[in-house]
């Protein structure tokens, strides 16, 4: 059989993704823009997106880094669900352009500090989010439950938003678990989850087996073998309900590092390139294309993106550091690497 040299891609999607703040965010979007036509950006920033106001200024923030990359990125704008938002809020932030609120229970991530400490609080504005067609990002973490079962805890809690809100559209965000795929697949249609490149890829062994790697300590953490097997098998049979998020999280090297290390893992710059091998080893590379191009941008409603992004046969080996960050797959060689054809102008 004659090996592929080349894979022709429509210009993918990044479903879930952190750009920081401040002078480093031209950087992380460089490195996005690289290979993807648009992103969901999560809002979970100092202070957070909240209000029309700020999602405005940081979506041309955004733009304003996008131009020197000389890339197209497009960011969809979320914000963070807040106790209190009332019905004129949420209709006001979907006028400035969200597609998509984020609830964050308290404590479970990177700047949660503030998230939600009881859901009742926010059912107004998840209800006014229906409404509007807007779609409910949730990061599936219980807090209080152990950190290998906090997926699994917060189960209950999707499948009651999912029988309480009967034509809000659900994310589940970065899937971890073969319990929460199980959940995805029990609920209908309009409940879909993102899927990253590390939970899909890794396990416990890899992050703490020889030797703990903070690089690849995320929340939700990486788990075991059984778990990474149901959602490689859930990919692989291409169900168009489970899709790209990188959930691509960078922070310098000494905050990884560090007596508490912060949670994330870089994989933009690697994400396609891993995946491209990923497919390729189970001889699926058909499925790579409607996984990163097509289902994400059906579940929210988006049209085809123009373009095409070629991925070419080159072995490469990821630097040590982009931008003072440890990227996911540091000192590999990989066998693919993104190459824009056509650039959207």
């Amino acid at each position: 059989m004659r090996e592929i040299r080349e894979i022709a891609l429509r210009r993918p999607d990044d479903m879930h993704v952190h750009l920081r703040q401040g002078p480093q965010l031209a950087g992380y979007v460089a490195d996005l823009a690289a290979s993807f036509a648009r992103a969901l950006i999560m809002p979970n920033t100092i202070p957070p997106i909240a209000t029309p106001e700020g999602l405005a200024a940081y979506r041309d923030a955004i733009l304003a880094a996008v131009a020197p990359s000389g890339g197209g990125l497009t960011p969809l704008m979320t914000f963070k669900i807040q106790p209190g938002m009332d019905r004129e809020r949420i209709r006001a932030l979907k006028a400035a352009g969200a597609v998509a609120g984020k609830y964050y229970p308290v404590g479970v991530t990177t700047n949660s500090e503030d998230g939600i400490a009881e859901s009742e609080s926010v059912m107004g504005a998840i209800a006014a989010m229906e409404e509007e067609g807007l779609v409910l990002c949730l990061h599936g973490e219980e807090p209080g439950a152990e950190v290998l079962e906090r997926e699994r805890a917060f189960l209950p809690r999707l499948a009651e938003l999912g029988r309480r809100f009967p034509s809000l559209r659900i994310v589940l965000e970065h899937v971890s678990s073969s319990d929460g795929v199980e959940a995805v697949l029990g609920l209908p249609d309009r409940v879909a989850a993102t899927v990253t490149v590390h939970h899909l890829l890794y396990t416990l062994d890899d992050l703490l087996g020889g030797g703990l790697d903070p690089h690849l300590f995320c929340k939700p953490v990486v788990k075991s073998a059984r778990d990474r097997a149901a959602l490689q098998r859930v990919i692989l049979e291409g169900n168009p309900r489970f899709f790209f998020g990188s959930d691509s999280a960078p922070h310098p090297k000494a905050s990884k590092e560090g007596r508490a290390g912060a949670a994330g893992v870089y994989s933009a710059p690697v994400s396609l390139a891993l995946l491209a091998g990923f497919f390729e080893e189970r001889g699926r590379l058909e499925q790579l294309g409607p996984f990163v191009s097509r289902f994400g941008a059906e579940f929210y409603g988006l049209p085809a993106n123009e373009g095409r992004l070629l991925l070419r046969r080159e072995a490469w080996r990821v630097p040590s550091e982009i931008h003072g960050v440890v990227p996911l797959a540091a000192g590999r060689v990989l066998s693919w690497r993104a190459a824009t054809e056509n650039p959207p102008h």
